[in-house]
């Protein structure tokens, strides 16, 4: 998509489930291996009483929206603002949206508002985002 095609207000939504092999390859490529994310056993013992996923791994989700599907393919992160609300536990289905807050012709890049909500409606992680585009 180019900075031509986009509105302000235009919004795009894509749901996925992050499954516990997500988890486990997301400890391994990054080396966080806290128990909270691994070990039921420890989890529930814990404020959250089961295995609750990366942060960062949740948050990734808004990286594959931006690059593949809107504005998608071409599309570069420059900067990006977040803040965790609710955990989002293994094998969660969550819809990362994403909406047009504002262009910036001269410069190729549009600011986002990059949220990700839990099935139930919880907001699990409030963002914003600046990404460059192609004209």
């Amino acid at each position: 998509m180019k900075l031509s095609e986009v509105q302000i207000g235009q919004e795009h939504a894509a749901s996925f489930t992050i499954t516990d092999e997500m988890v486990k390859t997301f400890a391994e490529i990054t080396g966080d291996k806290n128990p909270v994310h691994l070990d039921e056993e420890y989890a529930k013992k814990t404020r959250f009483k089961k295995r609750i996923c990366h942060g960062m791994l949740v948050a990734s989700m808004i990286s594959k929206v931006l690059g593949m599907d809107f504005p998608g393919p071409g599309t570069i992160l420059v900067r990006q603002q977040l803040s965790y609300r609710a955990p989002v536990f293994v094998g969660e289905t969550v819809e990362v949206r994403v909406s047009v807050m504002d262009k910036k012709e001269e410069k190729q890049r549009l600011i986002l508002q990059t949220n990700v909500f839990k099935s139930d409606g919880t907001l699990a992680i409030e963002g914003q985002a600046e990404v460059l585009i192609e004209r």
